[in-house]
């Protein structure tokens, strides 16, 4: 009987198989040039909701992500400094197409925030040129889609088209927040990029709302009267 050594598993062995498992399986029945969709900032009480659309390289799905996207995560799962990395490095590679498309606080307020995503998401998707055949969606599917599209649950996880987008969403939505805070300091977006946390709730008791605050969300929305 022949011994077989193992070679011991790495951290590198345990990440998630293939993140290019569903453009592989697209580009297998020849539909080439998928885009990954995301969005960043549907539960904030301030600011914009953010969606972006990335195509990476057919050839990455033979040859693999450069050694400079080595990493390429959910941009919750990451550092701010690792998605400021990651942002440079793929918004400045000519053979990456993306999209970044977002929705301002007064129009969430009319049409809602899951229309103001699916809105983001399709303009972020219309901004690409070819337009893609074909979309992969972070979360559930978006009827409102214009583009054919594979809905992945935590796909911000599994595909790294859908991380690209994530990516590029949070950090383009942060540094908005960063420019808001500079107009409106008193509120603190800086630190908490408009999310409902206790000091950004104290600002809005002591200073009322700004512009860019969502009216229609909870605790800013008024309290509809009784009827007895």
């Amino acid at each position: 009987m022949i011994a077989v050594r193992r070679r011991s598993t790495t951290a590198a062995d345990r990440e998630t198989p293939d993140r290019f498992a569903f453009e592989r399986e697209l580009s297998a029945r020849g539909i080439v040039g998928v885009a990954g969709v995301d969005e960043a900032g549907r539960g904030p009480l301030a600011g914009p909701v953010v969606a972006a659309a990335v195509v990476l390289p057919v050839a990455w799905l033979k040859d693999g992500l450069p050694a400079e996207l080595t990493g390429l995560n959910d941009s919750k799962q990451l550092t701010e400094t690792q998605r400021e990395v990651f942002f440079v490095a793929l918004t400045s590679r000519k053979e990456i197409r993306f999209g970044v498309a977002l929705v301002e606080a007064a129009v969430i307020d009319r049409i809602d925030i899951l229309q103001a995503t699916h809105r983001a998401m399709n303009e972020a998707l219309g901004q690409l040129c070819p337009p893609p055949p074909h979309a992969l969606v972070d979360g559930l599917p978006v009827k409102s889609l214009r583009f054919p599209q594979t809905a992945v649950v935590k796909g911000d996880t599994r595909s790294y088209s859908i991380a690209a987008a994530s990516v590029l969403a949070k950090v383009t939505r942060d540094r908005l927040l960063l420019a808001y805070d500079r107009q409106w300091p008193e509120y603190g977006f800086a630190a908490h990029k408009g999310y409902g946390t206790p000091a950004h709730l104290s600002a809005i008791v002591r200073h009322g709302p700004c512009p860019i605050h969502r009216r229609s969300f909870a605790p800013l929305k008024p309290a509809e009267p009784e009827l007895f």
